[in-house]
């Protein structure tokens, strides 16, 4: 025998035994380096993983290479965040490094459809920790969520100190973008398929949502999207964001030729010095506005074209299939807890409705037929007027097909169909929180599969429908096509348009007052 063919015989049996070499699926190579997750409930969990490097208020960069097996096996440091109002503690946050990924999934040598979930918060706070993805995961999809920059080191516009400052208002976004690029050339290590990527977020990730759609950058990294409870509107123009930007400068003491500085300020002094700024300046936000401005994106017609809702999104993502709702309450002050006559309801709505009070009630009675006085105060004013206006924008403008949607399931602890409730039942993890439902019934846990298996078909297909479930169609103006989950789910056809129509009117005079100014 001679040494070349001693030396193929080798070479076959070592290929030989790594091939029959069992792999750990707990163990998946990126391009930057090994990473090694968790077993979580079923699933396969990767979390903390970084996908970006960052520099206060500059673009983010990929990440460096590391040479050993990075263990990701808890969810990694919160992005800076807290203005006095809502504090986190240092300790578990970090300027740096917290930039970071999870992944959920059940097979890594599957090709799913991938779900990335940005979190709410608006554009000033949040984490991803508060939503894992492990019981959506099971719905054969993988799930991804991510930590993304915010407020004021997302957000601060200093585009008028320089070119090197471009892009410093849209740095927090521009983070999401990052996590999408690397999803495109990672996740199929982890069984997800990147052509076939949906994007996901309620309340301030459903307004990220709507602004990755108009952004060109993030142009074919996503193929479907869906917004729950997102259409707080964004009025920040460029000319407010360059003014709030000069404002900080300015508040902190330096000159025009020392904005270099601003890198050094601690964080906790940098806010304060914004928030003085924005009373300054553009103003200052009071909870309950129905819209919204200061730290967060404004159009700037290269890395943002438009803001989205207003009322559409840009033509760039006219063939993605959306998929938008609401709950019932929102954030609105429910009374289901105080004793009322419908006279008594009346009278505390002659402050929003004034003479039409009689005709919102006739319009809320002809929406809701067994509706209670308390209801007529507890019901979302905010996002379901700009909902059904976006919506009847985008059925007639793009191509791609729209589901709409509403949550009316209440808790038990409060009787409320309130802002983000609809989570722990699109997560498939009802018992997740126990303020909210203590202990979930068979009922809860049938919601919460019913609910997590549309998400999914959606993301699978663009589809959102559910064998055994009725049959629900693309929304248009004409068919008003509204699918309700609840205990007993079913489809509901233009039932409240002349109610969202009163509410729109009475509800957004704020909104109408800025305009006008514009």
């Amino acid at each position: 025998m001679n040494i070349k063919y001693r030396i193929l015989c080798a070479v076959a049996a070592v290929a030989a035994l790594c091939a029959c070499a069992p792999s750990d699926p707990l163990t998946v190579r990126t391009k930057a380096g090994q990473v090694r997750g968790i077993e979580e409930e079923g699933t396969l969990a990767f979390k903390g993983i970084p996908y970006a490097r960052v520099e206060r208020f500059m673009p983010p960069l990929p990440v460096e290479k590391w040479d050993t097996v990075m263990v990701c096996d808890h969810f990694g440091p919160q992005v800076m965040q807290g203005n006095g109002r809502r504090e986190v503690p240092e300790s578990v946050m970090s300027e740096q490094n917290s930039c970071v990924l999870n992944v959920w999934t059940t097979d890594t040598k599957a090709r799913k459809p991938v779900m990335l979930w940005i979190h709410g918060g608006g554009f000033d706070s949040g984490s991803a920790a508060g939503n894992p993805g492990m019981g959506l995961a099971k719905q054969d999809v993988v799930v991804v969520s991510l930590n993304h920059r915010l407020n004021i080191l997302g957000f601060l516009d200093l585009s008028t100190f320089g070119e090197q400052y471009k892009h410093s208002n849209m740095v927090g976004m521009l983070d999401i973008v990052q996590a999408l690029e690397w999803i495109r050339d990672n996740i199929k290590a982890f069984g997800g398929d990147p052509s076939n990527v949906t994007i996901f977020g309620e309340s301030g990730g459903g307004g990220k949502v709507g602004t990755l759609m108009c952004m060109p950058a993030a142009k074919g990294l996503f193929h479907k999207a869906i917004i729950m409870s997102g259409t707080i509107l964004n009025v920040n123009t460029k000319a407010m964001t360059e003014e709030l930007g000069r404002a900080v400068v300015a508040e902190l003491g330096f000159g025009p030729d020392e904005v270099e500085k601003l890198r050094d300020v601690p964080y906790a002094e940098l806010v304060a010095a914004g928030q003085r700024a924005m009373a300054a300046s553009i103003g200052t936000r009071s909870p309950g506005t129905p819209m919204m401005w200061g730290f967060g994106p404004a159009p700037d017609g290269e890395v943002l074209l438009q803001q989205p809702f207003q009322p559409d999104f840009a033509e760039i993502s006219s063939d993605v299939p959306l998929m938008i709702g609401t709950t019932f309450n929102e954030l609105q002050r429910r009374v289901y807890g105080t004793p009322m006559t419908l006279d008594e309801a009346k009278a505390q709505l002659k402050a929003t409705f004034g003479e039409r009070v009689d005709e919102y009630v006739a319009a809320f009675a002809e929406a809701w037929p067994d509706y209670t006085p308390q209801d007529l105060l507890s019901i979302d004013m905010m996002f379901r007027p700009k909902t059904l206006i976006t919506a009847d924008a985008v059925a007639t403008t793009r191509k791609a097909p729209l589901w709409m949607y509403m949550f009316t399931w209440k808790s038990p602890a409060d009787q409320g169909s309130v802002h983000g409730y609809e989570l722990n039942f699109c997560f498939n993890t009802p018992n997740l929180h126990g303020r909210v439902l203590p202990e979930p019934s068979e009922a809860d846990w049938q919601l919460a599969q019913n609910m997590s298996r549309s998400w999914a078909n959606f993301a699978i297909t663009g589809d959102p429908n559910v064998e055994g479930l009725p049959a629900w169609q693309p929304y248009t103006p004409e068919n008003g096509e509204c699918f309700i989950f609840d205990y007993a789910c079913g489809v509901r056809r233009n039932f409240d348009r002349p109610l969202q129509g009163i509410l729109n009117d009475c509800c957004f005079k704020q909104l109408d007052a800025f305009r006008s100014r514009q």
